[in-house]
C-alpha cells in the first residue's frame, strides 16, 4: 500500500477551507467540548463528561469531513465491559472510535498528550489513562489504574501496536492488553480501523477529507485462553487483520 497521495487541484482547493474555516472551528470545537467534558466530569461523573468527548469527535468528523461506514455495531453490547483493541493508523483513529463506539471507555494514551491545552486536562478528568511508554514499571502501573476504572460497564481502549503505522500496514502487537483481559476475565473486543491513514498523516494539520470504516468484530471470550495471552493476542490480531477485507469504504 503506497504512502503517497497526489496533491491534486481538489486538495489545493481544500486548503482554502482548512486554514480560514476548519482550523478556527476545530479550536472552538475543542475548547467548548473539553470545557464541558471537564466540568461534567467534576460536577456529575466522568461518564457524563465522556458524552462531550463523543460530541467533540462527531463534530470533528463532520467538519473534516469524513464519511464512516460502520460494520458489526450489534457486536457492541451496552453496559458490558470490554478490553477494546484496535489497529492504530493515525491520530484520527480516536475521533472515529469516540464518534462511533457508543459505549463508555477509558483510553490508554501516551503521557505526552496530557500537555495538549484543554484536551489533556479534560482527558484526565474524564478518566483516560496516561502511560509512560519509556518506563516498563510505569506501564505496569497504568494497567493497574485501568483495572480500577473498569467498573459499571466501562471499558478500556488500547492500541496494542503501541504506536501508529506509517503506511496503514499493521505492526506487531504487545501483550499487555491481553494479559489485562485475562486477569479481569473480560472479553476482548477487536476493532478494525480502515483507511484512516489516508485522512490524517503525521503532522499537526496534515489532514484531508475522505472515507473510513470501522469493523466491530464479535468479542473474543477470554475463558478459552486462560494462561495463554500470546494465543489470545495472535487470534485477536488475525481477526483485526481480516477486517481490512470487509471494511470497504465505498
Amino acid at each position: 500500500m503506497s504512502n503517497k497521495k497526489p496533491f491534486t487541484f481538489w486538495l489545493w482547493a481544500y486548503q482554502l477551507y482548512k486554514w480560514p474555516v476548519y482550523l478556527p472551528l476545530m479550536i472552538v470545537n475543542s475548547v467548548i467540548n473539553a470545557t464541558f467534558a471537564a466540568l461534567f466530569s467534576i460536577v456529575v461523573s466522568p461518564r457524563a463528561g465522556s458524552f462531550w468527548g463523543m460530541m467533540w469527535a462527531k463534530i470533528t468528523c463532520w467538519l473534516t469531513p469524513v464519511i464512516t461506514k460502520v460494520h458489526g455495531r450489534s457486536n457492541v453490547v451496552p453496559n458490558q465491559s470490554y478490553v477494546i483493541v484496535a489497529n492504530h493508523q493515525t491520530g484520527f483513529d480516536i475521533f472515529l472510535l469516540y464518534a462511533h463506539l457508543g459505549i463508555d471507555f477509558k483510553w490508554m494514551m501516551k503521557k505526552e498528550l496530557r500537555r495538549i491545552p484543554f484536551i489533556g486536562y479534560a482527558s484526565e478528568k474524564v478518566g483516560h489513562i496516561f502511560i509512560d511508554r519509556s518506563s516498563p514499571r510505569a506501564a505496569i502501573l497504568s494497567l493497574e489504574e485501568a483495572k480500577r476504572k473498569l467498573t459499571g460497564g466501562s471499558s478500556v481502549l488500547i492500541f496494542p501496536e503501541g504506536t501508529r503505522s506509517k503506511s496503514g500496514q499493521m505492526r506487531s502487537f504487545k501483550r499487555g492488553a491481553f494479559k489485562l483481559a485475562l486477569e479481569l476475565e473480560l472479553p476482548v473486543l477487536p476493532v478494525t480501523i480502515v483507511n484512516s491513514w489516508q485522512i490524517k498523516r503525521r503532522g499537526f494539520l496534515n489532514i484531508v477529507p475522505g472515507r473510513a470504516a470501522l469493523v466491530f468484530h464479535p468479542p473474543v471470550k477470554t475463558c478459552d485462553y486462560v494462561g495463554r495471552p500470546l494465543d489470545l493476542m495472535n487470534i485477536t490480531r488475525d481477526i483485526i487483520e481480516s477486517g481490512n477485507k470487509v471494511g470497504y469504504t465505498r
